[in-house]
Protein backbone atom coordinates (compact mmCIF):
# COMPACT_ATOMS: atom_id res chain seq x y z
CA UNK A 1 0.00 0.00 0.00
CA UNK A 2 1.47 3.64 -0.88
CA UNK A 3 1.96 5.76 2.64
CA UNK A 4 1.09 9.53 1.79
CA UNK A 5 5.08 9.84 2.21
CA UNK A 6 5.52 8.12 -1.10
CA UNK A 7 2.73 9.75 -2.60
CA UNK A 8 3.97 13.95 -1.46
CA UNK A 9 7.32 12.55 -2.74
CA UNK A 10 6.31 11.60 -5.64
CA UNK A 11 4.38 15.00 -6.59
CA UNK A 12 7.55 16.97 -5.36
CA UNK A 13 9.54 15.19 -7.89
CA UNK A 14 7.29 15.05 -10.98
CA UNK A 15 8.41 17.64 -13.74
CA UNK A 16 4.72 17.72 -15.27
CA UNK A 17 5.86 18.43 -18.65
CA UNK A 18 7.96 15.32 -18.60
CA UNK A 19 5.48 13.09 -16.85
CA UNK A 20 4.09 10.14 -18.52
CA UNK A 21 2.84 6.54 -17.28
CA UNK A 22 2.06 3.22 -18.59
CA UNK A 23 0.96 -0.25 -17.29
CA UNK A 24 3.83 -3.15 -17.26
CA UNK A 25 4.75 -5.91 -14.34
CA UNK A 26 6.94 -4.90 -11.33
CA UNK A 27 9.65 -7.57 -10.28
CA UNK A 28 8.28 -7.23 -7.14
CA UNK A 29 4.58 -6.52 -6.93
CA UNK A 30 3.45 -7.66 -10.48
CA UNK A 31 1.25 -5.71 -12.72
CA UNK A 32 1.35 -2.36 -11.95
CA UNK A 33 1.52 1.42 -13.51
CA UNK A 34 4.40 3.11 -14.31
CA UNK A 35 5.07 6.61 -13.54
CA UNK A 36 8.18 8.91 -15.70
CA UNK A 37 8.30 11.54 -13.25
CA UNK A 38 11.30 12.73 -15.16
CA UNK A 39 13.73 12.54 -18.42
CA UNK A 40 16.05 11.61 -16.17
CA UNK A 41 17.75 8.17 -16.06
CA UNK A 42 16.34 7.88 -12.53
CA UNK A 43 13.44 9.10 -13.12
CA UNK A 44 10.64 6.02 -12.93
CA UNK A 45 8.76 4.42 -10.16
CA UNK A 46 6.68 1.66 -9.67
CA UNK A 47 3.37 3.04 -8.91
CA UNK A 48 2.59 0.29 -6.16
CA UNK A 49 6.38 -0.12 -4.45
CA UNK A 50 7.72 2.95 -5.26
CA UNK A 51 10.55 0.98 -6.96
CA UNK A 52 12.99 3.09 -8.96
CA UNK A 53 15.76 2.66 -11.73
CA UNK A 54 18.36 0.94 -9.36
CA UNK A 55 15.89 -1.20 -7.79
CA UNK A 56 13.72 -2.39 -10.65
CA UNK A 57 16.95 -3.09 -12.22
CA UNK A 58 18.43 -5.53 -9.78
CA UNK A 59 14.74 -7.39 -8.69
CA UNK A 60 14.11 -8.19 -12.83
CA UNK A 61 17.91 -10.11 -12.38
CA UNK A 62 16.65 -11.41 -8.86
CA UNK A 63 13.34 -12.85 -10.73
CA UNK A 64 16.02 -13.98 -13.82
CA UNK A 65 18.92 -15.77 -12.22
CA UNK A 66 17.09 -16.91 -8.50
CA UNK A 67 13.93 -17.13 -9.17
CA UNK A 68 12.25 -18.09 -6.20
CA UNK A 69 13.64 -16.93 -2.69
CA UNK A 70 11.34 -18.96 -0.09
CA UNK A 71 14.01 -20.90 0.95
CA UNK A 72 16.87 -18.72 1.43
CA UNK A 73 18.58 -17.09 4.46
CA UNK A 74 19.19 -13.47 2.69
CA UNK A 75 21.31 -10.51 3.63
CA UNK A 76 20.42 -7.17 2.48
CA UNK A 77 22.53 -3.72 3.27
CA UNK A 78 19.80 -1.40 3.65
CA UNK A 79 16.91 -1.42 6.28
CA UNK A 80 13.96 0.19 3.97
CA UNK A 81 12.36 0.77 0.42
CA UNK A 82 10.41 -1.62 -2.12
CA UNK A 83 13.39 -4.47 -2.05
CA UNK A 84 13.45 -4.69 1.57
CA UNK A 85 9.38 -5.05 1.76
CA UNK A 86 9.51 -7.78 -0.96
CA UNK A 87 12.36 -9.43 0.93
CA UNK A 88 10.46 -9.45 4.18
CA UNK A 89 7.61 -11.58 2.21
CA UNK A 90 9.76 -13.86 0.06
CA UNK A 91 12.65 -15.32 1.94
CA UNK A 92 13.07 -17.95 4.64
CA UNK A 93 15.34 -15.18 6.77
CA UNK A 94 16.20 -11.70 6.28
CA UNK A 95 19.15 -9.79 8.20
CA UNK A 96 18.63 -6.14 6.83
CA UNK A 97 21.08 -2.95 8.00
CA UNK A 98 22.90 0.33 7.76
CA UNK A 99 26.05 1.59 8.00
CA UNK A 100 26.32 4.68 10.89
CA UNK A 101 29.41 6.18 11.30
CA UNK A 102 30.80 5.57 14.86
CA UNK A 103 28.43 2.42 15.71
CA UNK A 104 29.91 -1.02 16.24
CA UNK A 105 29.64 -3.57 14.07
CA UNK A 106 26.07 -5.96 15.12
CA UNK A 107 24.55 -3.08 17.30
CA UNK A 108 21.32 -1.37 17.25
CA UNK A 109 21.33 2.20 16.46
CA UNK A 110 18.19 3.82 16.98
CA UNK A 111 16.21 0.97 15.63
CA UNK A 112 18.72 -0.21 13.01
CA UNK A 113 21.19 -2.32 13.32
CA UNK A 114 24.78 -1.10 11.64
CA UNK A 115 27.14 -3.36 9.10
CA UNK A 116 30.26 -2.18 7.71
CA UNK A 117 31.06 -4.79 5.38
CA UNK A 118 34.54 -3.94 5.76
CA UNK A 119 34.35 -5.99 8.90
CA UNK A 120 30.79 -7.44 8.92
CA UNK A 121 29.88 -9.14 12.23
CA UNK A 122 28.07 -11.96 11.04
CA UNK A 123 29.34 -15.17 11.56
CA UNK A 124 31.04 -17.31 8.39
CA UNK A 125 28.68 -18.82 5.92
CA UNK A 126 25.71 -17.44 7.13
CA UNK A 127 23.66 -16.60 4.29
CA UNK A 128 22.63 -17.99 0.57
CA UNK A 129 22.35 -14.33 -1.10
CA UNK A 130 23.91 -11.58 -0.68
CA UNK A 131 22.62 -8.37 -1.86
CA UNK A 132 23.37 -4.49 -1.67
CA UNK A 133 22.38 -1.44 -3.87
CA UNK A 134 25.03 1.65 -4.56
CA UNK A 135 27.16 0.39 -1.61
CA UNK A 136 30.67 -0.25 -2.80
CA UNK A 137 31.75 2.54 -4.46
CA UNK A 138 31.18 4.68 -1.20
CA UNK A 139 33.48 1.86 0.65
CA UNK A 140 37.34 2.90 1.28
CA UNK A 141 38.30 -0.52 1.46
CA UNK A 142 36.72 -2.55 -1.57
CA UNK A 143 38.85 -5.72 -1.50
CA UNK A 144 38.51 -6.17 2.19
CA UNK A 145 34.72 -5.67 1.72
CA UNK A 146 34.43 -8.58 -1.10
CA UNK A 147 36.61 -10.61 0.91
CA UNK A 148 33.75 -10.39 3.72
CA UNK A 149 30.92 -10.68 1.66
CA UNK A 150 32.28 -13.72 0.61
CA UNK A 151 32.88 -15.21 3.92
CA UNK A 152 29.67 -14.84 4.95
CA UNK A 153 27.82 -16.67 2.10
CA UNK A 154 27.43 -20.24 1.99
CA UNK A 155 28.97 -22.55 -0.53
CA UNK A 156 27.59 -22.11 -4.16
CA UNK A 157 26.24 -18.81 -2.47
CA UNK A 158 25.57 -15.99 -4.76
CA UNK A 159 25.83 -12.05 -4.01
CA UNK A 160 23.80 -9.61 -6.63
CA UNK A 161 24.59 -5.72 -6.51
CA UNK A 162 24.74 -2.71 -8.05
CA UNK A 163 26.99 -0.23 -8.31
CA UNK A 164 27.98 3.10 -10.84
CA UNK A 165 29.37 1.59 -14.00
CA UNK A 166 31.34 3.73 -15.94
CA UNK A 167 31.57 0.87 -18.70
CA UNK A 168 35.45 2.03 -19.17
CA UNK A 169 38.37 -0.98 -19.38
CA UNK A 170 39.26 0.54 -15.48
CA UNK A 171 38.30 1.66 -12.13
CA UNK A 172 39.19 5.14 -11.08
CA UNK A 173 40.43 5.45 -7.74
CA UNK A 174 38.44 9.38 -6.18
CA UNK A 175 40.19 8.91 -2.79
CA UNK A 176 41.59 6.82 0.07
CA UNK A 177 42.44 6.70 3.48
CA UNK A 178 46.09 7.27 3.60
CA UNK A 179 47.66 7.93 7.75
CA UNK A 180 43.86 7.34 8.80
CA UNK A 181 42.60 10.32 6.87
CA UNK A 182 40.34 10.75 3.52
CA UNK A 183 43.35 11.90 0.76
CA UNK A 184 41.45 13.19 -1.71
CA UNK A 185 43.42 11.98 -5.51
CA UNK A 186 40.52 13.64 -7.75
CA UNK A 187 37.85 16.66 -7.08
CA UNK A 188 35.03 14.97 -4.59
CA UNK A 189 31.94 13.58 -5.68
CA UNK A 190 29.11 12.88 -3.13
CA UNK A 191 25.58 10.64 -3.65
CA UNK A 192 22.73 11.90 -2.19
CA UNK A 193 22.10 10.12 1.57
CA UNK A 194 19.31 8.71 1.61
CA UNK A 195 19.05 9.47 5.24
CA UNK A 196 19.20 13.22 4.97
CA UNK A 197 22.19 14.15 6.42
CA UNK A 198 25.12 16.71 5.54
CA UNK A 199 26.38 17.24 2.06
CA UNK A 200 26.08 13.60 0.70
CA UNK A 201 28.46 10.52 0.93
CA UNK A 202 31.60 10.64 -0.60
CA UNK A 203 32.51 8.13 -3.64
CA UNK A 204 35.73 6.82 -3.11
CA UNK A 205 35.49 5.45 -6.81
CA UNK A 206 34.23 5.40 -10.14
CA UNK A 207 33.67 1.05 -11.32
CA UNK A 208 35.24 0.28 -14.97
CA UNK A 209 35.47 -3.41 -16.19
CA UNK A 210 37.85 -4.26 -14.16
CA UNK A 211 35.52 -4.69 -11.28
CA UNK A 212 35.53 -8.28 -12.58
CA UNK A 213 38.84 -8.88 -12.01
CA UNK A 214 38.35 -7.43 -8.54
CA UNK A 215 35.58 -10.22 -7.75
CA UNK A 216 37.66 -13.25 -9.22
CA UNK A 217 40.95 -11.78 -6.81
CA UNK A 218 38.32 -12.37 -3.68
CA UNK A 219 37.48 -16.03 -4.35
CA UNK A 220 34.09 -15.53 -6.57
CA UNK A 221 33.12 -17.03 -9.88
CA UNK A 222 30.44 -17.36 -12.62
CA UNK A 223 31.01 -13.10 -12.80
CA UNK A 224 28.15 -11.83 -14.61
CA UNK A 225 28.15 -8.19 -15.93
CA UNK A 226 24.48 -7.13 -17.68
CA UNK A 227 21.68 -4.79 -17.80
CA UNK A 228 18.38 -7.07 -17.67
CA UNK A 229 16.18 -6.79 -20.37
CA UNK A 230 12.40 -6.17 -19.60
CA UNK A 231 9.15 -4.53 -20.95
CA UNK A 232 9.04 -1.64 -18.22
CA UNK A 233 8.37 1.77 -20.28
CA UNK A 234 11.01 4.18 -20.54
CA UNK A 235 13.20 2.29 -17.75
CA UNK A 236 16.95 2.66 -18.70
CA UNK A 237 18.32 -0.51 -16.44
CA UNK A 238 21.28 0.14 -14.31
CA UNK A 239 24.32 -2.35 -15.02
CA UNK A 240 23.75 -5.55 -12.48
CA UNK A 241 26.53 -7.81 -11.18
CA UNK A 242 26.20 -11.41 -10.06
CA UNK A 243 28.93 -13.71 -8.68
CA UNK A 244 28.48 -16.48 -7.23
CA UNK A 245 30.89 -18.47 -4.31
CA UNK A 246 32.62 -21.71 -5.64
CA UNK A 247 30.99 -25.21 -4.07
CA UNK A 248 33.21 -27.27 -1.71
CA UNK A 249 35.05 -29.87 -3.36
Amino acid sequence: MLSFRRIRNGFRAIRWREFACAPASCPFCGPSLFVRLDLSSSGIRCIRCAASTVHLSLGLVLRSEIGTLTDLAVCEFSANGPLVDFLNKNTRTLAISEFQEGAAPGSVCDGTRHEDVQGLSYPDQAFDLVLHTEVLEHVADDRRAFSELKRVLKAEGRMVFTVPFSGLPGTVERARIRDGQIEHLLPPVYHTDPWGKGAGILAFRDYGADIESRLQEAGFVDISIRRPQHAIPWLQACTVFSARVPGRD
